[in-house]
């Protein structure tokens, strides 16, 4: 018996890159770190929400690539001159993706209490009708 690919089903019709967004999300590889939320807001909005504790604004960049909402955090390091007995905050870099379906929108990204807030909006999908006209073949 032969396994069948989403892809390759013989009902699914143009879903290859459906497939291909499913490895690649799968293959992200994301740790625990930093923990987020998603919410959903509204009928057609959702929030994005990472514990970005000890990172400033310019320690962060927020980037659409392909389809995929990217959030990435590298703090500098600042602790030239000084002594630590004890560094239980750790201050290492991470990088969370979230892969978007197609008609959702990024909006605003917001900073506050050490929380990255990013919001997402999703398009009303226009319901389209067509009706094929089937041509006579030739006598």
């Amino acid at each position: 018996m032969t396994k069948l690919s989403l892809g390759a089903h013989p009902y699914m019709l143009g879903f290859e890159q459906l497939e291909r967004l499913l490895e690649r999300s799968a293959k992200s590889g994301n740790e625990g770190y930093p923990p987020f939320n998603i919410e959903q807001t509204s009928d057609h909005s959702y929030r994005i929400t990472l514990a970005v504790a000890g990172f400033a604004e310019e320690d962060l960049a927020v980037t659409l690539e392909d389809r995929q909402l990217v959030i990435r955090g590298r703090q500098r390091d600042d602790s030239d001159g000084r002594i630590f007995l004890h560094r239980g905050i750790a201050a290492r870099q991470f990088q969370r993706s979230f892969v978007l379906a197609d008609g959702v929108e990024v909006g605003m990204a917001v900073m506050e209490n050490g929380l990255l807030h990013v919001d997402l909006t999703r398009a009303q999908p226009d319901v389209v009708v067509q009706t094929i006209k089937i041509n006579k073949t030739g006598k």
